[in-house]
This record gives C-alpha cells, structure tokens and sequence, in this order.
C-alpha cells in the first residue's frame, strides 16, 4: 500500500496480538549500524556517503533477522521489497532457506482521502499523542487531551506535495509488485480507508484462511 496506508500500525498490532515479529528494514539497518556488525559496519559507510544501500545487503540483513529465535512463529516484512528486483531477490533468498511467502497484502486506498489523512496530522510536542485536524481533534482546542500540553507540532513530510511526490514514486516503482505477486497466488486485498478495528479484522481473516 502507499505511504500513509496505516502499515506500520497493522503490522505492530499484528504482532502484539499474534507473536509475527514486525521486521522494518529502516529499523533493522538501524540497530545493525549501531551494534557494529559487519552488516552494519558496511551499511554504515554506504548511508554515510549519502548512497543507497543494495538490494543484496538489505537481503542479507533480512536473511540475518529471521534466523533469529524471536522470528519461528513468523515475521512480517515492513518496507520491503519495494521493487520487483527486490521481491524476485528476496524469493531466492527465502527459497534457498525452504521458506516461502504466505501472504502479501495490499492495503487499498482512495488517495484523495489519504492525502486529507496525511496532511491533517498532528501531535503534541511534550507527550507525542496524535491529533488530526479533521478526524481527532483535541477535545479543547489548543489543549492536549494525555497531557494538557499546549504546544504541538506536524512533521516536515506532512504536507500534500511531499504526499504526491511519494504517492508517484510508489506508483512508479512499488505498484509493479501487485502483478508480481498476483501472478504467485499469494495477493489479497484489503479496504485500507476502513476503520482500524475492520481492516485489522480484513488480515486477520486473510491470515487464517491457510493457516496451518
């Protein structure tokens, strides 16, 4: 799904509810930068240089991560693969360990209503909880309801022309994958404008359906 779909917060509630470890590879480059690993020790020097990190050391990282006792009830992949070069890299990977892809879910979305969601957002700047402008306004205007802060701020990538700019590149370069995996039997889809409790009922269905 694009930027915003509410990914993050379904795959964390996944894996609060069900033991499928949340694996973001932004997080995974980050902890292995930070412990010093060979992995991140290369990463490091890339990401310094201001280079992107290849597809092969994302793939050895994830190859890395899921060897880990906290992965044997299953992981979900968050933030990768984006691009079809990725996915096809990452079926060798998995299928060189005898491992497969149960499901690939696409969270659908109408973005004009995605971009109001986006562009919307807010938090307070003392405790962090999230406002938005239309659909969560704090109860006293100006007034945070955790804390009764009244200072709040919105993120720089809030705003709708970083929103398209991101919607684009994801049809540009992620949307291929839709195909790819449709092709593998292994795509579902989703309503991502539904209320949170419903599209987290949506993947649960979806998850059970082959589980064995």
């Amino acid at each position: 799904g694009p930027p915003g779909a509410g990914k993050g917060t379904q795959a964390q509630r996944l894996q609060d509810e069900m033991g499928l470890k949340q694996l973001s590879t932004g997080d995974m480059l980050r902890a292995e930068v930070k412990s010093g690993s060979e992995l991140g020790r290369r990463a490091a020097g890339i990401m310094e240089r201001g280079e992107l990190v290849p597809d092969e050391l994302i793939i050895a990282l994830i190859e890395a991560r899921i060897s880990q006792p906290d992965c044997r009830h299953g992981f979900i992949l968050d933030g990768f693969p984006r691009t079809t070069a990725q996915a096809e890299a990452l079926d060798r990977m998995l299928s060189s360990r005898g491992l497969k892809l149960d499901h690939v879910i696409e969270m659908t979305v109408d973005e004009a209503a995605l971009t109001a969601r986006i562009t919307g957002r807010f938090s307070c700047a003392k405790c962090g909880a999230g406002y938005h402008d239309t659909f969560k306004p704090p109860a006293k205007p100006g007034v945070c309801d955790a804390c009764g802060g009244t200072e709040f701020t919105r993120r720089k990538d809030d705003n709708a022309e970083t929103v398209t700019a991101r919607l684009r590149a994801y049809h540009e370069q992620t949307a291929p994958l839709l195909p790819y995996y449709r092709a593998r039997g292994v795509l579902k889809k989703v309503d991502g404008m539904a209320a949170m409790d419903a599209v987290y009922s949506q993947i649960r269905e979806t998850l059970a359906a082959n589980r064995t």
